[in-house]
């Protein structure tokens, strides 16, 4: 497995901000801010999402998990009322066949990244914290135009420039270039609670195991020969 995590018992000062949906992937980088950093503050955002509730459970047993007493749950719900994606706006199906490449999907929630991580960057101003974690990825991923690696090179000149001179904060994406096998593995290696996750766009029980997020999170597991151990229909 070639990745690019790279873990230190001698852990840097200050405070690492991980942005927490809830879903696989950001579960394994939670795992990767928690073993880099002495202090891991976790951010979790509701944005009107068909699964809001579920993923803000999965969230909460992450956090519970990690021991995590720094956190921070905002709403943006104002999402759900602009609408334009089938996570947000119910008259617009889920898809469930496969994705055409070049194709952004109707699961694309507009600019989204952009609302998560610029709430992120104001409370660490506040709290000084001097990373924040996101774990978007390039490879196995449902072409959205704010997980590719220009989009966070430019947010992080935006940080540079929105920001107080003195301040250094910088988006570490440490899953970015990993197929969804090496986010598997990378987790199972980091004893990630990966049980506790939630993936499914449609279900907030059983997972549907049809849209985009169940089929490359399926696929996944499979590549790494393990069992998805979260329940399907």
């Amino acid at each position: 497995m070639k990745t690019q995590v790279q873990t230190t018992s001698k852990k840097p000062e200050g405070t690492a901000i991980c942005l927490v949906s809830g879903g696989m992937d950001s579960c394994v980088c939670a795992a990767i801010a928690v073993s880099r950093h002495r202090e891991t503050a976790f951010l979790h955002v509701n944005y009107g999402q068909r699964t809001e509730r579920t993923e803000l459970e999965a969230f909460q047993r992450i956090a519970a998990h990690y021991g995590i007493t720094k956190q921070l749950t905002a709403d943006i719900s104002y999402l759900a009322e602009i609408g334009g994606s089938a996570l947000t706006d119910r008259r617009i199906e889920v898809p469930t066949t496969n994705m055409e490449n070049n194709v952004i999907p109707a699961t694309y929630v507009p600019f989204r990244n952009t609302h998560l991580i610029a709430i992120a960057v104001s409370w660490a101003e506040v709290i000084g914290a001097g990373y924040i974690y996101i774990g978007a990825t390039e490879v196995d991923n449902s072409g959205y135009p704010d997980c590719r690696a220009a989009y966070f090179k430019a947010f992080n000149r935006l940080i540079q420039a929105g920001t107080r001179p003195e301040t250094r904060i910088e988006i570490i994406t440490p899953l970015l270039h990993m197929t969804k096998r090496e986010v598997v593995l990378t987790g199972i290696q980091l004893q990630a609670p990966l049980h506790l996750t939630w993936s499914c766009y449609k279900n907030e029980k059983l997972a549907c195991g049809r849209c985009d997020s169940c089929r490359l999170r399926l696929k996944g597991f499979e590549e790494a020969g393990v069992k998805d151990p979260i329940p399907y229909e």
